[in-house]
Formats: structure tokens, sequence, C-alpha cells
């Protein structure tokens, strides 16, 4: 028996501990492939809502925001690279290079859960290829739309909607729903609305989570 599994994946593209948390909850998911069948949602966080239009150098940005020196963000580069590895993701070899704003990323991510199914994670998959593997400038809707075609999807649609404001109510709603929640990092996954995993977990803290849930839901 096949147990169902409703996952709300909230992240932003600006974080690599999601690049590194959706690798392993995808490698979770192979794991238990024919015991659960996931339905995953990507749920839109702005770690940097308010940065400007050119973004920011990201040393001096994890300075100003967390105290860290250079030292340090080498070594949580190496962290980070290392953990990437574990799950098949390429880190790009510099870390990101600006820190930039995601909503725009946000508001196609939300464009694309309406399309077929697969469009919306395949999606993520291209934002996050671009701006933590490539360290691609992602406020530049050129980046944007290259990502799109990359995950198979109309460019022609999805440049609309970056010349409209089509989503923009929709993320900022679902923005704050979560913030009401309480979610104040990411990633945080929440499975079937009432169970929460929190942070970039190894893949073995996914499949035990997954095959506890299933087991609960089933009982």
């Amino acid at each position: 028996m096949t147990t169902p599994l409703k996952i709300d994946f909230v992240s932003d593209i600006a974080c690599p501990w999601c690049a590194v948390g959706l690798g392993a909850l995808e490698k979770a998911l192979e794991r238990l492939e024919g015991q659960v069948q996931a339905d995953v949602h990507f749920q839109p966080f702005e770690l940097n809502p308010h940065m400007a239009p050119g973004g920011q150098d990201l040393g001096e940005h994890l300075a100003q925001k967390y105290g860290s020196t250079p030292e340090q963000q080498a070594q949580m580069r190496q962290t980070i690279s290392a953990r990437g590895a574990e799950v098949g993701f390429a880190f790009h070899p510099g870390g990101r290079g600006r820190v930039y704003n995601t909503f725009n990323a946000h508001r196609l991510l939300h464009w694309a859960e309406a399309l077929a199914p697969g469009s919306q994670h395949a999606l993520k998959k291209a934002f996050l290829q671009a701006y933590q593997g490539r360290a691609e400038c992602v406020e530049d809707p050129e980046v944007l739309l290259t990502a799109v075609a990359a995950a198979g999807l109309d460019v022609a649609a999805a440049r609309a909607v970056l010349d409209s404001d089509a989503h923009t109510a929709e993320v900022r709603e679902r923005q704050q729903f979560y913030a009401q929640a309480g979610i104040r990092s990411v990633p945080a996954i929440i499975i079937n609305d009432k169970h929460l995993i929190s942070g970039g977990q190894p893949v073995a803290v996914f499949e035990q989570a997954f095959r506890q849930i299933a087991a609960g839901e089933v009982a």
C-alpha cells in the first residue's frame, strides 16, 4: 500500500541549505519508492526581501548579517559543498558571489505550480542550479527565463509573468501565512500540514521521518 504524503517545502533559492535539503528529500523519496507517494509543493520564503537592485557582495552581506569572518565563511562553504556532494548537488566553488532579491523567482514558481505535474519542481531545481551552482544573477529576467527554458516550460508565458505583477499578491499571502505559522528559517519541510522537519537534514533523517509519518497515517 502506498501512503500519500503532502509535502510543503518552504524555502528560498538564496539559501544553500535549501539545495542540500531538497537533494536529501529527493533521495529519501527514491529509497521509499512504492511505499509513499509524495505531492511536493514549493512555498515562498524570502531571506532578503529588502535587498536593493544590484544585490550585495556575499562576504559583506554575511559579515553584516551574522558577524562571520572570511575564514568562517570559507569553512562554511566547504561544509556546504561537502553536504551538497552527498546528495548530488554541485555548488559554485566560490559561493554565489552576490546576494539578490528573489521575489520574481518566487512569482515564477507560483506560476509553475499550476502547470503540468513536476513543472514547479523542475523550475525550482533549475533556479538552484543557476544561483547556487553557477553563481548567476537571479534578479536578471534573462537568467530566470533561461532557467524556465531549462525546466522545459513556456518562456513566452513566463516573460509575460515577469512583465506584469502576476502572482504578486498570492506570493505575499503565502509568505505571510508561513510567517504567522512560525517559520523563521529555511528550509522548513511540512508534511501533511502537521509535521515539521527543519534545516538541510541528511537523507536518513528524511527517510526515517517519512517512514514514521507514513506508518502513523496508515494506523
